[in-house]
């Protein structure tokens, strides 16, 4: 090694500076090690006081913090790691408003029943689903029954009165009036029962009479419109009538009256119109048969 004047050889970059042209060189030269001067400017250059303080640059306490910047009881934790991911569970109380009567999420569309009644099977033929049957809503006896009603309270008290007048021919006439007022209401309410709103895979159909019955039907392939209406007393009991458009001019089935639950109605008939392969799939029936 030469003396102090000499250059000494790079070992690294920027290690061939000359000492002099930087005062805060790091470098420590064992050939200036007897110079005053140098040992004090060394000594100011570089000091673990003021220049330098472990605490203030970094400190454990306040750069990282484990109960405030990164908590490990809350953020994360060790012992969940590998954990086994638990699907959430939750009770039928949850659940509720999820429904049907909830009003809100999906609603499942399923027949009333899975097989047709006597009444309407003879309607159906073999490859043909059968997805439910409607008997109109009690409404539609609203005015039978109440005729009865009238004619009961008007005709006892007009028997009654007769009868005080010992007017026996017109009591016995009264009476008979009120029997066949009561036929006719009977008559019906069993004209009511046998009348079905029927849907099918295929097609729609109404069928009622006591003795001469009448079969309308629609194909669902010639529907080119639907609605149902609703009225302020059809919404409060939740009756509708349903108008069906179809593309012939004479129309078998075009307005069905008195129709209950409407809105659940028209999503199976739309449904069935619609989205036949999804029907198949939630019922767990195949559709070999449908085309045959």
């Amino acid at each position: 090694m030469g003396g102090p004047a000499e250059p000494h050889e790079p070992r690294g970059e920027g290690a061939g500076r000359p000492r002099d042209d930087d005062e805060n060189f790091g470098f420590t030269d064992p050939a200036f090690d007897e110079d005053p001067e140098y040992a004090r400017r060394r000594g100011s250059a570089y000091s673990d006081g003021p220049g330098f303080s472990p605490d203030a640059g970094y400190s454990p306490d306040a750069g990282y913090s484990e109960s405030a910047g990164y908590a490990r009881s809350t953020a994360y934790r060790d012992d969940d790691v590998g954990d086994e991911y638990e699907a959430p569970v939750f009770t039928e109380e949850e659940l509720e408003g999820l429904g049907p009567e909830g009003g809100g999420g999906p609603r499942r569309v399923l027949p009333l029943e899975d097989e047709p009644t006597t009444l309407v099977a003879r309607y159906l033929f073999p490859t043909e689903r059968y997805r439910g049957e409607w008997k109109r809503h009690w409404i539609h006896l609203s005015t039978p029954l109440g005729i009865g009603a009238g004619a009961t309270l008007a005709l006892g008290y007009l028997a009654g009165f007769l009868t005080r007048q010992n007017v026996n021919g017109l009591v016995t006439v009264a009476v008979l009036i009120w029997l066949a007022v009561i036929s006719w209401v009977a008559w019906k309410v069993f004209d009511w029962y046998f009348d079905r709103f029927i849907l099918t895979n295929k097609r729609v159909m109404v069928v009622n009479g006591i003795i001469t019955r009448r079969v309308a039907m629609m194909p669902l392939l010639r529907v080119t419109d639907m609605k149902y209406e609703q009225s302020a007393l059809g919404r409060l009991l939740s009756y509708g009538t349903f108008v069906l458009e179809s593309a012939g001019q004479d129309q078998a089935l075009r307005e069905v009256k008195h129709l209950p639950n409407p809105n659940e109605l028209y999503l199976r008939v739309v449904e069935e119109m619609y989205e036949p392969q999804a029907v198949e799939a939630r019922l767990g029936k195949d559709t070999d048969g449908d085309d045959a």
